[in-house]
């Protein structure tokens, strides 16, 4: 029989949406009365916030007239026919078509995207672009309720970075919005800082987005920000832009 877990652990996967209805139903018990926690699920559930945000984008004006334009070609549902005396399936399906309607329009955009990237003459690239931002998005997800997962947030005029580490996994990701938008031939270079001396961890080439960081933690104190040539420094060429500590 497995142990129950410690409900101050549950904090990430609270805020994810991740729990199970028994223990969302005890952690929201515990919530209550744990000031602590309730801070830490305030925190996580700003930074998932800024995890979709970071990634999100418009939806293009043609794509909006192309579903409006198919909606009536939609496939309707077939008139329920059965037995008399069940009126459960009438009212089941009056409650659910809201929900249908909006599953076959989002189905009909979805067809619609895809006809367009597939049109597009680097669909290959664009594909692969978007299953690397899965990829990413689904580890700092899972990072995100780790059992130790923490949070750092820090505030730069209109940038608002974090960076969320697990000491357990060894794993720390950043998330940013708002930073200035680069030069041509500039990157964010992105730096564990092992008690001064910094330590390469991945790049970010927009201002905006998130990266799982590159390497294990190893003891690093911080995680620091520069503004580095393409492709990257081996060392910073400058002083941090943003200096978060890991504690």
């Amino acid at each position: 029989m497995n142990a129950a877990p410690d409900l101050h652990t549950l904090t990430g996967a609270y805020a994810a949406h991740a729990l199970p209805d028994e223990e969302r139903l005890a952690f929201e018990r515990h919530l209550a009365q744990c000031p602590a926690c309730a801070q830490e699920v305030a925190e996580f559930e700003a930074t998932l916030a800024r995890l979709g945000s970071a990634e999100s984008t418009h939806v293009p004006p043609a794509l909006k007239s192309r579903v409006l334009a198919g909606i009536g070609d939609v496939r309707q549902l077939p008139p329920v026919t059965g037995p008399t005396g069940r009126p459960w399936r009438t009212s089941y399906l009056a409650r659910q078509w809201p929900k249908l309607a909006l599953a076959a329009c989002l189905a009909l955009a979805t067809a619609l995207g895809a006809v367009a990237v597939q049109q597009h003459d680097q669909a290959g690239r664009a594909q692969a672009q978007a299953s690397r931002l899965r990829a990413e998005q689904a580890a700092v997800a899972s990072l995100l309720t780790a059992p130790d997962a923490h949070t750092t947030t820090t505030v730069s005029g209109s940038a608002v970075a974090t960076v969320v580490w697990s000491t357990a996994r060894g794993q720390a990701a950043f998330l940013a919005t708002g930073m200035p938008v680069l030069p041509q031939g500039r990157t964010y270079e992105l730096w564990f800082d092992d008690s001064g001396t910094m330590r390469p961890a991945g790049l970010l080439p927009t201002g905006h987005g998130q990266l799982l960081l590159t390497g294990h933690i190893n003891g690093a104190v911080g995680v620091g920000v520069t503004q580095e040539p393409a492709g990257g420094s081996a060392r910073p060429t400058g002083q941090p832009l943003m200096l978060l500590p890991l504690t």
